[in-house]
């Protein structure tokens, strides 16, 4: 079927998996294990805040997966994050002083030195943008200006029409909402746009039930470890960025990339 694909009129691309490696790294970084410490002033050892990290890092975790099986999931404030999943056993002035800082310590979180642009993503992004195909990502985040932040680092920010991360705009992936944002921002109906991510389960199945052209799936990590969706294929597999040129070129008028 991917030689049938008809050429989109806009691409909406997820982050981790697809635009950016995101390598698994410890559920309770050294960094934010110590910045912790400090702000509550050692009222919480730091075995204990390592350990509540990793605790909440897996409830976190199993929540995004059961939201993630009704229609419309919403992401959680970052005060609720902090609250429902790692201090909700601390003294209340520890709560309370994570609380404040509740934003930027999940940037330092979900920030990763090992980041890495994926092999063939500025190359597809360069044609893209070349052909004349706004662009957008549409990204399940615990604090998606980390994101904004390496895309800005790696010189891909001016690729992008507009960026739309769960934690600012509100839906998560699979609800359709945040698709539909992105599509209207780049004044592009959602049957034009070509969705690209990296699991089935949040963005293939966002893809089907926003109405997207076509839902694409693009190798990484996560999609291994995924369990198989009974109902929903995507529409083309590829592995990485040079697969996706390829298949966008090969797409039905797409003579002018």
């Amino acid at each position: 079927m991917d030689g049938m694909l008809r050429m989109p009129y806009a691409l909406l691309w997820d982050f981790g998996g697809v635009l950016a490696d995101a390598p698994r790294q410890s559920p309770a970084p050294a960094a934010v294990v110590r910045r912790l410490f400090t702000l509550v002033n050692g009222a919480v050892s730091t075995e204990r805040i390592a350990n509540d990290l990793a605790r909440g890092t897996r409830s976190y975790a199993a929540w995004r997966d059961e939201v993630g099986r009704g229609g419309e999931p919403t992401e959680l404030p970052h005060t609720r994050v902090w609250a429902d999943f790692v201090t909700h056993t601390w003294p209340q002035p520890a709560r309370e002083a994570v609380e404040r800082e509740a934003t930027s310590l999940a940037y330092a979180w979900t920030w990763r030195a090992e980041w890495q642009v994926r092999p063939g993503i500025p190359e597809a992004l360069q044609a893209a943008a070349e052909a004349g195909l706004p662009m957008a990502v549409v990204s399940n985040a615990l604090c998606g200006a980390a994101h904004r932040d390496f895309l800005a680092t790696a010189g891909l920010s001016e690729r992008f029409t507009a960026e739309f991360y769960s934690d600012e705009a509100g839906p998560r992936k699979p609800n359709p909402r945040l698709a539909h944002l992105a599509a209207d921002a780049l004044g592009v109906p959602i049957r034009g746009c070509w969705f690209i991510g990296d699991s089935v389960h949040r963005d293939i199945v966002c893809a089907r039930r926003a109405g997207t052209g076509a839902a694409i799936l693009m190798r990484s990590p996560r999609t291994d470890r995924e369990p198989p969706h009974p109902d929903i294929r995507p529409d083309a597999r590829v592995e990485d960025g040079n697969e996706l040129l390829a298949l966008l070129r090969r797409s039905s008028t797409a003579a002018d990339i």
